[in-house]
């Protein structure tokens, strides 16, 4: 078996459920430490994040992953358990597998391979793990990121290893990503009964034609970096339980995701304004849990490209879709920052798994990318 997929099995092992990272983070330090990393844990709050150093000054390249992972639902429903890693058929099956300690297992193996290749490479590169991606993510790269703006550490270039892939790796990389924006309504009528609607008011009828007002809205036409923004109601809720009971509240959730042809504030001033018109008594609460970003082409992008041209053959479609990953705290740093990873097709599934192949390959593909940046001469 290969040094990779070893240590993406040892990884999977450890029930490291969103805060908790279950040892993953020591045992990545610990090889790391022995080829020369300097290893700093970095814990706020529950969550734990490590931050791991070799060479000094800039550039700065960081690549950038989680060892924590979404609950396994039904463990029943699962070929072999969730916490097993298992060789089958060509794949790695295992919580995490793609998502993302594969990625982690296969930085971990190219920073090893980079250093003792170039032990006097230019500036610093470096790792940086958290257990808090999957969750809210308050005191992972987020807290890290207000922790580095306050010690002055700067990072150039930031490589993420989500799965990025679509049908085959490196097929597409993410050279940005939408921002996320979750509104939480809360809408007030008046309780009573069903037989005495002249008595009561009911927020369920004062607000259904207002969601779908703002579900036929169009925000904006998007631009060349990044599709339009969509709207998206994910939560109603009203009523007691009872059928003969005109409902005192309704609650609803809904989220943007949008990119730069609209700011969070054009958002919020328009939905308020479609509320206010439909004369609804409402609390909202909002929730920005990132902005948009986009990494120009600059050196981190051709050298990735250059990199899976030579390995793969492929140039990558270059992406901004998905959801939000944290690549979103590292990019107001100032850092060019590109999501490269495995397919994505099992990713917080039952019998999520990464081709064997893929997994193999990838320590080769993020050493060649510092080989490419940071290499001495």
């Amino acid at each position: 078996m290969l040094e990779v997929v070893e240590l993406a099995c040892e990884l999977i092992r450890r029930r490291s459920l969103t805060p908790v990272d279950a040892g993953c983070q020591a045992l990545v330090a610990a090889r790391l430490a022995h080829a020369g990393f300097r290893c700093t844990a970095l814990p706020f709050g529950e969550v734990e994040n490590l931050w791991a150093t070799h060479g000094s000054g800039g550039p700065v390249l960081v690549y950038l992953g989680h060892t924590d992972v979404v609950p396994s639902g039904p463990e029943s429903a699962w070929s072999s358990p969730p916490f097993d890693p298992v060789l089958r058929e060509g794949r790695l099956y295992g919580r995490g597998a793609a998502d993302m300690k594969g990625s982690v297992a296969a930085m971990c193996i190219a920073l090893e391979s980079f250093v003792a290749r170039h032990p006097a490479h230019a500036g610093t590169v470096a790792l940086l793990l958290t257990s808090d991606e999957e969750g809210v993510a308050e005191h992972g790269v987020r807290r890290v990121a207000q922790h580095f703006r306050e010690t002055g550490q700067s990072i150039d270039w930031c490589v993420v290893g989500e799965p990025s892939s679509r049908e085959h790796l490196g097929d597409l990389v993410r050279v940005g990503r939408r921002g996320s924006l979750t509104g939480t309504l809360h809408v007030r009528g008046i309780q009573g009964h069903v037989a005495y609607p002249d008595k009561a008011r009911n927020p369920i009828h004062q607000a259904a034609p207002a969601l779908a007002e703002l579900t036929a809205m169009r925000w904006d036409a998007g631009n060349a970096a990044f599709q339009a923004t969509s709207f998206q109601i994910s939560n109603v809720a009203a009523g007691t339980g009872a059928d003969n009971v005109i409902p005192g509240t309704l609650d609803a959730v809904f989220n943007f995701r949008f990119g730069t042809a609209s700011s969070p504030q054009e958002l919020k001033a328009r939905l308020e304004s479609v509320l206010r018109r439909h004369r609804l008594d409402y609390v909202l609460e909002w929730r920005l849990s990132g902005e948009p970003f986009l990494t120009a082409d600059g050196p981190l992008r051709r050298a990735v490209c250059a990199e899976l041209m030579a390995q793969l053959g492929r140039k990558p479609e270059a992406s901004t879709g998905g959801g939000t990953s944290d690549g979103r705290f590292i990019a107001p740093l100032g850092a060019e920052v590109v999501e490269l990873g495995p397919v994505n097709a099992s990713i917080h599934k039952v019998d999520e798994h990464v081709a064997l192949d893929d997994l193999e390959r990838l320590p080769a593909i993020y050493a060649g990318i510092a080989e490419r940046l940071l290499a001495d001469t």
